[in-house]
């Protein structure tokens, strides 16, 4: 589904991804994790070309998306992405937030995305804040819209760039809890997050990286059982309690 082989990322001098291989099958569920600034936020930005790799190759379902060329681009309007951030247009109810791609991307009439995107609110448990704008929401329902939003374009693939991190505490549970589900029916997800119990629950691998590396990649007991970088270890023992 997802191949990446030999990728490299600069921010000018700085040398972000280091020769970065990674395979992700169909239906896979991976968390990336790691110290801030290891790269991980930058490897899916990649996958989907909101970063530009200067060097290396992404196929996702064998189409090259390190080319500017109109498969590919095809192919990334099937790559869903929710932010740290929620995205949403403040001036456009949750509906319209929700039917806005699909219409203009997918070309679907308004009747048909808004059937669409009624029920992927529902999916996500907000279907009774359709008509509301992103300013009258909490912080969870934001992401829960943002998440919503991202469905509505039926993607093959997910990718979340930790979607959680500017939640209030008690409003966490409601998104993961959303993810979990998500990840139940199949989706191919790529998370990049701190919420090691999420990672435990619903991962099948997880990767760490530091230094734009690879640096373990293994099944959720493995990682948090038996780490096998000093780096990880360290890692583990700050953020698990």
């Amino acid at each position: 589904m997802i191949d990446i082989a030999g990728l490299n990322k600069f921010y000018g001098a700085f040398h972000v991804l280091h020769d970065i291989d990674l395979k992700v099958r169909q239906g896979e569920r991976i968390v990336l994790c790691g110290p801030s600034g290891s790269g991980k936020s930058t490897l899916i930005r990649c996958i989907n070309r909101l970063e530009i790799a200067e060097k290396g190759r992404i196929l996702v379902d064998r189409t090259d998306l390190s080319q500017n060329t109109r498969e590919a681009a095809q192919v990334r309007s099937q790559v869903g992405m929710v932010f740290q951030h929620f995205n949403l247009f403040p001036h456009m109810s949750v509906l319209d937030n929700c039917t806005l791609a699909p219409m203009t991307v997918r070309g679907l009439s308004r009747k048909k995305a808004e059937e669409l995107a009624r029920g992927f609110l529902a999916k996500v448990g907000i279907e009774n804040q359709a008509n509301k704008y992103p300013s009258q929401l909490s912080g969870g329902q934001q992401q829960r819209v943002a998440i919503a939003r991202a469905l509505c374009m039926e993607p093959k693939i997910m990718l979340f760039d930790e979607p959680t991190s500017a939640l209030d505490p008690e409003m966490v549970s409601e998104v993961l809890d959303v993810m979990v589900k998500l990840a139940g029916s199949g989706m191919t997800m790529l998370c990049v997050t701190h919420e090691m119990g999420f990672a435990r629950q619903v991962a099948e691998r997880v990767l760490f990286l530091d230094g734009g590396r690879i640096v373990e990649d293994a099944p959720p007991e493995a990682f948090f059982g038996a780490p096998k970088s000093e780096r990880a270890k360290a890692f583990l023992a700050q953020i698990v309690h």
